[in-house]
């Protein structure tokens, strides 16, 4: 007999993807704030995060807080309704961005001083990470719940 686990796969990827989604939207609203850990300060923060000079302020990171929580909302909601076509189109939008940043941070690699806090972060957290929510949330997006057809 197959082992069937009590969740589906696409219902896990859709909690990693809108989790780490969440996590970094609040972490860009912490920065709203004015706080600049795990940094020094805002040159060295932005540095480290973007590998350039941005302001780290609210009309900055707010919309993108906003887009972080949109987006983990649109995958999750696509998990328990795998049929609706709205949240299956904005879920394969999350599968995108989260490519094209993959694939920007594969050409950051080569473009980018190796001596930087950003081209390690890159290497080791930002692009792999990013890589694997696509993936996670193209399985949700192509999922198709055959139990509620």
């Amino acid at each position: 007999m197959r082992y069937r686990p009590h969740t589906p796969a696409p219902t896990r990827a859709a909690a990693l993807v809108a989790s780490v989604l969440t996590v970094d939207a609040v972490l860009h609203l912490y920065w709203t704030t004015g706080a600049t850990w795990p940094a020094a300060d805002d040159k060295s923060l932005s540095s480290a995060v973007l590998g350039t000079q941005v302001p780290f302020t609210p009309p900055v990171l707010l919309p993108l807080v906003a887009l972080l929580i949109t987006a983990a909302a649109f995958v999750l909601a696509h998990a328990r309704r795998p049929h609706h076509l709205l949240l299956r189109t904005a879920t394969l939008a999350v599968a995108a961005g989260l490519s094209l940043r993959a694939l920007a941070g594969i050409y950051w690699l080569f473009a980018k001083e190796t001596g930087t806090a950003f081209y390690w972060l890159n290497l080791i957290l930002y692009t792999p990470l990013c890589a694997v929510l696509a993936v996670a949330a193209l399985r949700v997006a192509r999922w198709k719940d055959a139990a509620r057809a």
